[in-house]
């Protein structure tokens, strides 16, 4: 099956309904939580009565316009049809922002077409700001084409990472190439929200994002809008298997080249 701009249109348009619907109920709720509305799935990781809102508005909003497309999303099970299409949706990313009253709390969603990513979108509901990217049309933000950072190198750039809570056996590695990659970058910043730092990212805020044990929903519509953006994306071992690895590298091209060296000195495993 081979798609044209106008079907991926309709996709698009049906991400960006479903995420402004859900992201009605993130703003609603925003510093309204109490503890019978938040539950610990493991340590320091957590979700809320509003995670789980926001991905029912989505995954309904889908299944009413494609109800024969498969979902994988963060609060559920994978449903699965015999489709070629796969929506990848995180319903609220930066759920301990959201938690602690911090405004950093995009949703994700992403479609894939037999495997290739063929459409991303991050909404930012308290800004009412929209990233979105159709693969080999570019990147937006509200309608404005985006562009990566011109900066080629680490030291006139700010870097962007977040850290393996749900791994900590591996901080060792992680802190030696956060450590070398702060003494060589202007700065280093963690949002709490990997779609923004790669939103970010492919708008130039960040020249690059690096990190690692993530998951496909945090990645995908970012990781889309990085590349088409002009930027490079990447695993740990410089290959494209990021989704299924957990570990990305995202930047400019000379910027993905230096982290890139870093951390394959550092992970060597």
């Amino acid at each position: 099956m081979k798609l044209n701009l106008k079907d991926i249109g309709k996709y698009l348009d049906v991400a960006e309904k479903a995420a402004i619907q859900a992201g009605n109920t993130l703003k609603e709720h925003f510093r309204k939580l109490d503890s019978t509305m938040i539950d610990e799935k493991a340590k320091n990781d957590y979700v809320t009565y509003v995670d789980r809102k926001s991905e029912e508005i989505i995954k309904s909003c889908i299944k009413t316009n494609f109800d024969n497309h498969s979902i994988l999303a963060e609060e559920s099970a994978i449903e699965t049809r015999h489709s070629p299409f796969l929506w990848i949706i995180d319903p609220l990313d930066g759920t301990l922002n959201y938690i602690h009253g911090l405004p950093n709390f995009p949703i994700s969603i992403a479609l894939e077409k037999d495997g290739e990513l063929v459409i991303g979108l991050i909404y930012e509901p308290l800004k009412e700001v929209i990233y979105y990217t159709i693969k080999g049309q570019g990147a937006f933000k509200n309608n404005k084409r985006i562009y990566v950072s011109n900066s080629q190198t680490l030291n006139n750039s700010l870097i962007a990472t977040g850290f393996p809570f749900r791994i900590k056996d591996i901080i060792d590695p992680y802190l030696n190439v956060f450590k070398e990659i702060f003494l060589k970058a202007t700065g280093i910043r963690r949002v709490g929200s990997t779609c923004l730092d790669l939103a970010y990212t492919a708008e130039g805020v960040f020249g690059g994002f690096f990190e690692c044990a993530l998951s496909p929903w945090d990645m995908a519509a970012g990781s889309l809008l990085v590349k088409e953006a002009g930027g490079i994306v990447t695993d740990f071992n410089g290959n494209n298997q990021y989704l299924t690895t957990g570990n990305i590298v995202a930047g400019t091209k000379g910027i993905h080249g230096e982290m890139l060296k870093i951390i394959q000195q550092n992970f060597k495993h």
